[in-house]
């Protein structure tokens, strides 16, 4: 994980936690687990988080606060719309994408955020969906007139956070993933492209 978290003893708790559900799984990893991870006290683990359900919560959330922040810088950067959403899409994935897809319970893990974290993955999905759809608006404009595609940004920015989720919990390989993501990000940015033209 990406320390992103201003107490650096969440921050270890939080790594150890990382390690612990990957290697074991979210229901059979303990907060003795996470806790001996982190070179700590169990009773000290619970002036921190209440359970593990807690600092599962808090790594979805991590995860989205540091895509956010990856996907902003790889949508400001130069290029083609192809190769700016190849960027954008690659840096959503990241490293936690291709540890969940590589970990003996990664698709565990998948399932797991969908229901202790519905809330969570929401939120952040929408905060995803709203940083591409003010790039489509300041890029492409998209929606803006003739020749240019029916949705809103919004629809646009929907459909591609859509797409990639489904990408990732096809439960592919990480090699595969990264395949279909910069071929979803060639087939958007060359609509987008078209449309200006």
């Amino acid at each position: 994980m990406k320390e992103s978290i201003a107490d650096p003893r969440q921050q270890i708790i939080l790594n150890a936690a990382w390690f612990a559900f990957a290697a074991y799984g979210y229901r059979k990893t303990s907060m003795d687990d996470i806790a001996r991870g982190a070179a700590m006290s169990r009773p000290a683990l619970y002036l921190h988080y209440r359970n593990k359900r807690d600092i599962f919560r808090s790594l979805v959330r991590q995860y989205y606060d540091d895509a956010a922040k990856a996907i902003e810088a790889a949508l400001a950067g130069p290029g083609s719309a192809s190769e700016v959403l190849s960027a954008a899409f690659r840096a959503q994935g990241g490293e936690v994408t291709e540890a969940m897809l590589g970990a003996p319970h990664g698709m565990e893990l998948l399932d797991t955020t969908s229901v202790t974290a519905a809330d969570t993955v929401q939120a952040g999905e929408e905060r995803l969906r709203a940083i591409y759809a003010a790039w489509l608006a300041r890029v492409t404009g998209v929606g803006a007139g003739p020749g240019r595609f029916a949705g809103s940004e919004q629809d646009m920015a929907g459909t591609m956070t859509a797409a990639l989720k489904g990408i990732k919990m096809a439960g592919t390989d990480y090699a595969t993933y990264r395949t279909r993501v910069a071929l979803l990000a060639a087939m958007i940015g060359a609509g987008l492209e078209a449309s200006r033209a």
